[in-house]
């Protein structure tokens, strides 16, 4: 097989031109000024201008532009090196500083020597790490003393299900890598895209343990009944950018955030 981050950077850079231009991602009115951050991100940031801060996973950057928004410096990264260029040329249209690196997360202490008051990766982002261990090495690597990682991901519990949240398909706690071949994309699922990814699950106490064993240091936990985005098969708003799957309902986490400091 073929490593596995190159299979999923060919997936990414085939996903990037539906991305651009789907309602999903907004571009029109995000070059207007429409932030793309979630109020349960934007809670947990607070204020954060002037504040240097690494996005790992950015995809194209448009978080990463919301944050410059803000007043922060920031510097997005991710796999896809088409997605970087893309994260470049809107960042100029938008008029912000925002910096861009492509970069494996893993090996990005090889080529960045650089230190964070926070980093921030959100929603879809671990599921395409195998080690949880090295990410959160990496994650301490690049944080200053007293500095946060802002972490918001899609829980793990519904992971576990076929595409229509039928059946218990997938296992809880992370096993062999769950290789499949995609579909469209979340952002556009009639999009002419059929290729392999490669992903990994990973449990709660995986999450936390990893962080801990890195000397970071969980000061806030949440789970919510909701997504902010209505990415997984027949969604319904249920409130203004709450969605949840009907035969679940409020009764399941679909998203859960945590915040941790450097020791």
């Amino acid at each position: 097989m073929e490593n596995y981050l190159d299979i999923n950077r060919k997936l990414w850079n085939a996903k990037l031109a539906s991305h651009l231009k789907s309602d999903f991602y907004f571009v029109d009115e995000f070059l207007q000024g429409r932030t793309s951050l979630n109020s349960i991100e934007l809670e947990l940031l607070g204020n954060i201008k002037d504040k240097e801060i690494l996005h790992l996973q950015c995809h194209y950057g448009q978080d990463s532009i919301s944050l410059s928004r803000l007043g922060a410096k920031v510097m997005g990264v991710d796999l896809s090196d088409k997605a970087i260029e893309a994260g470049k040329n809107l960042a100029e249209k938008c008029g912000t500083d925002t910096e861009f690196i492509s970069s494996d997360i893993y090996n990005l202490p090889a080529i960045l020597d650089k230190k964070f008051d926070i980093v921030y990766t959100t929603y879809g982002t671990i599921g395409w790490l195998p080690d949880l261990k090295k990410w959160a090495k990496v994650i301490s690597n690049f944080l200053k003393p007293g500095g946060k990682l802002i972490f918001v991901e899609f829980h793990p519990f519904i992971w576990m299900y076929n595409d229509d949240f039928t059946e218990i398909e997938y296992d809880y706690f992370q096993g062999e890598p769950i290789i499949e071949t995609t579909e469209g994309t979340y952002a556009d699922q009639t999009a002419k895209i059929s290729l392999q990814e490669v992903g990994w699950n990973h449990e709660l106490s995986s999450v936390i343990q990893s962080l801990i064993n890195e000397n970071l240091e969980i000061k806030n936990i949440q789970e919510y009944n909701y997504s902010p985005y209505s990415c997984f098969k027949n969604m319904q708003e249920t409130d203004k950018g709450k969605f949840q799957i009907p035969q679940f309902g409020h009764k399941v986490p679909y998203v859960y955030s945590l915040v941790a400091q450097k020791n």
